[in-house]
């Protein structure tokens, strides 16, 4: 993906002026990660964000008993970030991972800070990328791991995400819902059988 590319998806959420994007490119560096290699590390102080290009990450925490439990997955188009750790400049509590061979637009978060000092039309992308995807999309979800069951969870993720849904492994949706894959398993088969 080119600079074009990335400000064209940035412009999706707020009208951008060429003097933000000529201020704003200079920071984008383009990287590539493996399948499983790490873009942030638990423990670690994280200050880059990452635009998706291509491929995919999930966000995760390893509990003392060695089970992963997802929190949330960055696609394509999504920004890939530890906000709440870079915000504080505390240790993350959580891993990013790839879970698929992905190519990113790395950007350090200060550098950021910086333009939404400078340009409004940044300050505006980066209040409606919050509002969008880390209020408004993640309350629903945040309220439905409190009151529904798992098979209103799998149902509504297939519905709201039908596309992630397809290539996601088995153990990577389990995680996501807080279940085991065995679990899945059988939420599957009452979904094929009409039960669930």
């Amino acid at each position: 993906m080119s600079a074009d590319k990335f400000f064209e998806k940035i412009r999706t959420y707020a009208d951008l002026s060429e003097e933000a994007e000529h201020a704003w490119a200079p920071l984008l560096r383009r990287r590539h990660y493996r399948k499983d290699e790490s873009f942030i590390v638990a423990g670690d102080v994280p200050t880059t964000f990452a635009f998706v290009v291509e491929g995919l990450f999930s966000q995760h925490h390893v509990g003392p008993d060695g089970d992963m439990v997802i929190k949330y997955f960055f696609p394509e188009g999504r920004i890939a970030a530890s906000v709440s750790a870079t915000l504080l400049s505390q240790p993350s509590l959580f891993a990013i991972t790839a879970i698929e061979d992905s190519s990113v637009m790395e950007y350090e978060f200060a550098a950021f800070r910086a333009l939404v000092s400078s340009f409004p039309d940044v300050a505006a992308f980066y209040i409606r990328y919050l509002e969008r995807h880390w209020i408004i999309e993640k309350e629903p979800v945040e309220i439905a791991f409190r009151h529904d069951t798992a098979m209103q969870r799998y149902r509504d993720f297939i519905r709201r995400e039908p596309e992630l849904h397809k290539r996601l492994k088995q153990h990577h949706v389990a995680a996501w819902l807080g279940i085991t894959p065995e679990s899945l398993s059988r939420l599957r088969k009452a979904i094929a059988l009409g039960a669930g």
